[in-house]
């Protein structure tokens, strides 16, 4: 599991008082009882802690641990590409 999952799931557990040792990358959100209050404060959470700003609309299709982690990957890949000012590279 690389950095930014660990961190993720930490953060989840974080929020719901959980044991990060019980959330897995294919854990649901309705599984670990994530209501919508929840993934939004849990999306500041994350933006704080990679300094990314997760557009509302995504907000939506997040549905799993997994989702999470990819997004903000792509979200970090979005802003170096910006910084570099070459094109974001799609990655599918």
């Amino acid at each position: 599991m690389d950095d930014i999952a660990s961190r993720c799931i930490e953060i989840i557990a974080k929020s719901k008082s959980i044991p990060p040792d019980s959330i897995k990358l294919t854990s649901t959100f309705e599984e670990l009882n994530i209501d919508s209050l929840d993934k939004i404060n849990i999306s500041f959470e994350v933006e704080e802690a990679f300094s990314i700003e997760i557009p509302d609309d995504a907000l939506g299709s997040l549905r799993t641990v997994g989702d999470v982690v990819e997004g903000v990957k792509m979200l970090q890949q979005k802003k170096a590409a910006t910084a570099t000012g070459s094109p974001a590279s799609a990655t599918s």
